[in-house]
């Protein structure tokens, strides 16, 4: 990255050239640092650091890694603009914080879009699920819960050839689900463009309230994840899934009971300690 200050570079000393230079070429290895650390890996006092930041327009240390989170992208910023929240990392502010993520995504819930979610689930011929990166971990678990249920789930590979050609046996009357928080991913933009020529219909969980028309499946479901510069978490999300499978539970009825019963009295026969 290239951070910019409230100052030209040619107002620096050498030493705080040098502290710009280690910031701008090792980013997220500054992010994780304590001032402490920094200097000491510079070769230079705390003092020079601390000048360093008031320099380009901070309070102190702690404001400059701010700065350097709003303008860095990737997963290390994220991680440090979260660990910089509420004055350092708490267990008990976290999962306090993901109480919020959960408020937010039911305040968002929309229950025609919900229950229509939920109807599609049971009335698919087939289900085909896609999901990539942390996302894949959200598929497989969907995958498990609905399998259980005696649904006829399959995972399509993350991307590439092996995607077309599991999208291949995709139909009409078929159900595509598919994971799309921050962005629409080039697997997803082809998942919608071929179920236009297909037919089968799409369901996308997200985490942003305005997407582009293009950009939209037919049955979208929020969940909050936290801010752009933050974690992202798969709190909301995990939860959102845990709902959605007990509504298709309730609609299968007698249908998902014995397909639960089954399962028991197959492990109660070849796995009977398990």
């Amino acid at each position: 990255m290239e951070l910019c200050l409230a100052i030209s570079p040619g107002e620096l000393t050498r030493a705080e050239q040098k502290i710009l230079d280690y910031i701008n070429t090792n980013t997220d290895a500054f992010l994780f640092s304590s001032i402490g650390q920094l200097a000491r890996r510079l070769g230079l006092s705390d003092a020079t650091v601390s000048r360093f930041a008031r320099h380009v327009g901070c309070t102190d240390f702690k404001e400059l890694k701010s700065l350097v989170v709003e303008q860095a992208a990737g997963p290390a910023a994220k991680m440090a603009g979260t660990l910089s929240q509420d004055g350092g990392f708490s267990p008990i502010a976290w999962l306090e914080r993901q109480q919020l993520y959960l408020q937010k995504t039911a305040q968002q819930l929309d229950q025609v879009e919900f229950d229509r979610a939920a109807d599609a689930l049971v009335s698919a011929r087939r289900i085909f699920l896609h999901g990539k990166n942390a996302s894949s971990s959200l598929a497989n678990m969907l995958a498990f819960r609905l399998r259980r249920l005696g649904l006829p789930v399959s995972l399509l590979p993350s991307g590439g050839s092996e995607l077309l050609e599991g999208l291949l046996q995709a139909e009409e009357q078929d159900l595509v689900v598919m994971f799309s928080f921050s962005k629409l991913s080039r697997e997803g933009r082809v998942i919608l463009d071929h179920s236009k020529t297909v037919g089968y219909q799409t369901l996308a969980f997200v985490s942003r309230t305005c997407i582009p028309p293009e950009e939209q499946a037919d049955i979208s479901l929020f969940a909050y994840r936290g801010e752009e510069k933050e974690y992202h978490s798969m709190s909301a999300p995990t939860a959102l899934l845990d709902v959605l499978t007990v509504a298709v539970t309730e609609r299968l009825g007698q249908r998902g009971s014995d397909s639960l019963e089954r399962l028991h009295q197959l492990k109660t026969s070849y796995f009977p300690l398990g």
